[in-house]
């Protein structure tokens, strides 16, 4: 027969075992979220020349430097990727953490990603949260780094005869993306890899010269339970951006499930990671 002492004491326990689950789960969030992976990939690019058969693209996305990312952290990931001796690195967005704080987060973190070093150079473009007084910051902060920004623009990379061509856009939610700019001068049947934010945008403007789209942004959920689960997606695509190597309409596009975070400083299912892709002819 249950009493009420009874009942308050098994509910007492229950509330425990739940507190108990919830404060495992905080603490496995925040160990994931603070271990940055090395995944490797295998990545097929029309059109693309002999000579960059095998060329290495360091991928890093979604830093966040902010509340919950430190400076310290950037430097590891900085430590990290150029111990792995990639080609060169493309950078996808989302340096600092608040727009209303960009002056303070987006220059020191694109100072700390100054000290990459590749032998075909490092590249950048900006994210929805370096959108701060309508991407301003970002754009001074850039220009007065070594990095090379490729905002509406591309610049070709060459080995020997042979040229692939890196394009950029804008961000897709709040800056003025242009890819007939980020085109402008490109030659029919080069090879283009185009760094974007936002992987909607290979959906939104599809473009059969593209041969690959190099994104973040989806934080590969960031708390991912699976297909019936809670998910961090800020896409109109649902999960299909999720994560990895995915078929465009027009273009493979390749998403980072990135290094920070954004709503909460954890990572379930989605650890942090740095990309090592190894381009070869489709």
């Amino acid at each position: 027969m249950w009493t009420r002492r009874k009942f308050l004491r098994r509910a007492g326990q229950s509330a425990l075992a739940v507190a108990g689950a919830a404060t495992a789960a905080v603490g496995y969030g925040l160990y994931e979220a603070a271990h940055v992976r090395v995944d490797r990939r295998v990545v097929p690019v029309p059109n693309l020349p002999p000579a960059f058969a095998g060329v290495t693209v360091g991928v890093l996305a979604d830093l966040h430097y902010g509340p919950w990312v430190s400076l310290d952290f950037v430097r590891a990931v900085v430590r990290q990727a150029n111990a792995l001796e990639p080609d060169l690195f493309a950078l996808v967005g989302d340096y600092g953490h608040r727009g209303t704080h960009a002056a303070e987060e987006i220059p020191p973190c694109l100072g700390e990603l100054s000290a990459l070093r590749a032998p075909l150079g490092v590249f950048a473009v900006p994210g929805n949260h370096d959108m701060g007084q309508g991407g301003k910051v970002y754009r001074e902060a850039v220009a007065s780094t070594s990095l090379t920004d490729l905002t509406n623009r591309n610049e070709p990379v060459s080995r020997g005869a042979d040229k692939l061509w890196l394009a950029g856009v804008d961000d897709l939610w709040w800056g003025k993306p242009d890819q007939t700019a980020a085109l402008r001068g490109v030659p029919d049947g080069a090879a283009v890899v185009l760094l974007s934010h936002n992987p909607d945008f290979a959906e939104l403007k599809p473009n059969p010269r593209v041969g690959l789209v190099l994104s973040g942004h989806m934080h590969g959920g960031q708390v991912y339970l699976g297909e019936s689960g809670t998910r961090w997606l800020p896409s109109r695509y649902g999960a299909k951006y999720l994560r990895g190597l995915v078929a465009g309409p027009a273009s493979a596009v390749f998403v980072s499930r990135g290094l920070g975070e954004a709503g909460v400083p954890l990572r379930v299912n989605a650890p942090p990671e740095i990309n090592v892709l190894t381009l070869v002819p489709a």
